[in-house]
């Protein structure tokens, strides 16, 4: 665990397991706001929604609950919606929840775990999401055969960042924490893995300072490519990743 609120450090030494988050750190959520404004509403209606949403579910798990993502999703948006004047509700939900389902990855990704996959390193994921969710996106991709298992907190005990759910995932992977590392963008997620004692790298597509009241990462990258040259060390783009 680093609670150095320094420069951030390099990822120490190569995992022999990556988890990865999925929603905003795989998939390319930014299409969203296009269906949030085709409906009426305001397009920056859908972060607010969507960190909404995470924030209600992390809620219903502190308080001993294991919610459902796609119902709390629904139920949430019809709320955010009703409230922002769109009509036609149960329709407006479906399209919504319809473009969720149907999202691009980040342009980094493809190439990026398939560098990681190659280099012989283990890759799963785990969502607060369903395992569905994330299978559709890797096989609209063509990286399906690149991932060994994909995991939900819908399995676990708890939602992330909850310890028990990264302990269900190293569990499931007959994984020790010292040998995986967890990469995404939610600082967040990162401090919650590194509470259960696996090495984080935080991909900061954005350039928006990581929060000094998490746990910091053991890297930061920009995009899954720089993480993936700096792992398996071919010089590339992945030359500094603290930077």
């Amino acid at each position: 665990m680093n609670n150095s609120n320094t420069a951030d450090a390099q990822p120490v030494g190569r995992p022999n397991v990556i988890v990865f988050d999925v929603n905003e750190t795989l998939s390319d959520m930014r299409g969203l706001a296009t269906t949030f404004a085709d409906l009426g509403a305001s397009p920056d209606l859908a972060a607010t929604w969507f960190s909404g949403l995470l924030r209600d579910g992390f809620a219903l798990t502190v308080t001993g609950a294991n919610p459902d993502f796609a119902a709390l999703a629904s139920r949430s948006l019809h709320s955010v919606l009703a409230a922002h004047g769109v009509h036609h509700l149960d329709d407006a939900v479906d399209t919504v929840m319809g473009t969720f389902t149907q999202l691009p990855v980040h342009d980094d990704v493809i190439e990026g775990v398939r560098a990681l996959a190659a280099a012989g390193i283990r890759l799963v994921t785990l969502s607060n999401g369903s395992t569905s969710v994330a299978q559709g996106l890797f096989e609209r991709n063509g990286i399906a055969d690149c991932f060994e298992r994909l995991l939900s907190v819908a399995d676990a005990p708890a939602w992330k960042p909850a310890k028990a759910a990264y302990e269900y995932a190293l569990s499931e992977c007959g994984a020790t924490a010292a040998e995986t590392m967890l990469v995404a963008v939610h600082p967040w997620d990162i401090h919650g893995a590194s509470a259960a004692g696996l090495t984080t790298a935080f991909v900061n597509r954005t350039g928006v300072p990581y929060p000094g009241f998490f746990d910091r990462p053991d890297g930061q990258v920009t995009s899954l490519v720089q993480l993936a040259a700096t792992l398996v060390g071919d010089g590339g783009e992945g030359s500094s990743p603290g930077h």
